[in-house]
């Protein structure tokens, strides 16, 4: 079994999911704030996305991270690690809930978890596949140095792929 780290950064702390964080987490991903990756999904859907952000821990040795404001302790979104039989690469992904857009907490958790992926989990490569038409998810993969890598899949066929830089 592997133990899910708490990673911090200077305004943020990255930390296991818990039970408290399902009712603002399942709110986004049953609106249409969550269109960019395949929604808004039914509320057994979304548990479902909620259970497989916690299980990859186990099954895979990285997942997903509630990005949590470090003197509030307001939940702020999620940062993770997804890879699979449905992923073809490992992917970092993000989502940040209404009231913390715009303020850099993805960039911040995004950076952070990457270090980690490279660093300690050891991954080789890390791509962000986004949807075309989600511009303020494509500009954040270009502030971290991701590249357009128009040579790989995503697990869409019209799925942008972003190419992350070890740092």
């Amino acid at each position: 079994m592997s133990v899910i780290p708490a990673l911090e950064t200077e305004r943020l702390i990255l930390r296991a999911p818990t039970t408290e964080d399902w009712p603002e987490y399942s709110a986004l991903m049953m609106s249409d704030r969550s269109v960019f990756m395949g929604g808004p999904f039914s509320i057994d859907f979304a548990w479902g996305l909620f259970c497989h952000d916690v299980a990859q821990w186990t099954l895979m040795g990285h997942g997903a991270l509630m990005i949590e404001k470090r003197r509030s302790g307001m939940c702020l979104g999620q940062v993770g690690i997804n890879h699979g039989p449905l992923f073809p690469e490992h992917e970092l992904g993000w989502l940040v809930y209404p009231h913390a857009e715009g303020k850099g907490y993805a960039c911040e958790a995004a950076t952070a978890l990457r270090h980690w992926a490279f660093h300690d989990r050891k991954l080789e490569t890390l791509v962000s596949y986004i949807d075309p038409s989600n511009i303020r998810s494509r500009s954040l993969a270009e502030r971290l140095g991701a590249e357009l890598d128009t040579k790989a899949t995503g697990p869409e066929p019209t799925d942008l792929v972003y190419r992350h830089p070890m740092n």
